[in-house]
């Protein structure tokens, strides 16, 4: 029988999805296996090593990564430093984007099918000598090589996870368009330094499979910097704490709101839990097509407003993170 566990809530706030940039940005390799200088070809057979090693049932009985983390007061002790604004900067998806619906949903199963069903999956990997997961997407890229996820899905307390796979239309224990393993992962200086919540954005750049690149077999979604906060957005992740058990695409949607208690993200009503942490957001989403414009991720949640989910907002820092794995 499949575990299920409640996403864990500090004293003060529980931390549940991403941050996605910085200055003087730090990478590693996603595991010693595939990273550094090692030729080519080193490099596939580890990669391919690793994907086959995250069989459906390892997937299936990873904990989700919030059950892992030891938060509590330290998440919010580390919030609180403003996100830097720039120039508004939209990156469309590939193909076109159409018009934006409101629906409001506090969480449930998505069904409208369309390019979300295949850019947003799950992320696997190896926290200490434990199996994590998260969720991640794909976005448009000049590599046509890179996820955006949460900080804390890459990195933790000084540790970077390793193993780490990306799962895109995950489902069942399924992998439809294949296991693609990190060549390398990427947080921001200020999620490296001191995991400040604001800034709980990663990125990974995966490893090309069968000779192709991720975006040429399940496409990407476009990106929003530096936009406006309260407006309509769509949340997606693979919730895998009771009552989900991550196993199906969840999302949410509806008019955002600025948190003004510790930070400066946006919140959502909605009742993901553990293992949403990394999951986007977006605007301008189209529910007929399923492609919008990621604006943020899944990050946390204060213990006194339950059903309540914070992402970060992007900013400068977001937008750099992004050129720079984009650019690797």
């Amino acid at each position: 029988m499949r575990r299920t566990r409640r996403m864990r809530r500090g004293a003060g706030a529980l931390l549940a999805v991403g941050a996605l940039l910085g200055l003087a940005l730090q990478t590693t390799p996603a595991s010693a296996d595939s990273g550094g200088s090692a030729p080519s070809s080193t490099v596939t057979k580890a990669a391919k090593q690793t994907a086959g090693q995250w069989t459906a049932e390892r997937m299936r009985e990873a904990t989700p990564v919030e059950d892992l983390l030891d938060i509590g007061s330290r998440a919010v002790e580390r919030a609180g430093k403003a996100v830097p604004r720039g120039e508004e900067l939209k990156v469309p998806p590939l193909g076109s984007l159409g018009g934006s619906k409101a629906q409001p949903e506090p969480g449930g199963p998505w069904s409208g099918g369309g390019d979300v069903v295949k850019t947003t999956g799950r992320v696997f990997f190896k926290m200490g000598d434990r199996d994590a997961s998260c969720s991640g997407d794909a976005v448009t890229s000049d590599n046509g090589s890179t996820v955006i996820t949460a900080g804390h899905c890459v990195k933790y307390q000084g540790n970077w996870h390793t193993d780490w796979v990306f799962v895109p239309g995950y489902h069942d224990g399924e992998a439809p368009h294949g296991k693609w393993t990190a060549k390398k992962t990427l947080t921001t200086p200020q999620w490296e330094a001191s995991e400040d919540m604001n800034f709980d954005v990663g990125a990974a750049v995966v490893n090309e499979l069968d000779g192709k690149k991720l975006t040429d077999v399940v496409g990407g979604q476009g990106l929003s910097f530096n936009a406006e906060y309260n407006t309509t957005m769509y949340s997606f992740g693979f919730p895998a704490a009771d009552p989900y058990d991550g196993e199906k695409l969840i999302y949410c949607s509806g008019t955002t709101f600025q948190d003004v208690l510790l930070t400066k993200d946006h919140g959502l009503s909605c009742n993901m839990t553990g293992g949403s942490s990394g999951g986007p957001w977006f605007t301008e989403f189209d529910e007929a097509t399923g492609k919008g414009l990621q604006s943020s991720v899944n990050s946390f949640g204060y213990t006194f407003l339950p059903d309540t989910m914070f992402g970060p907002y992007f900013g400068e820092d977001a937008k750099k993170l992004y050129e720079t794995a984009q650019a690797s």
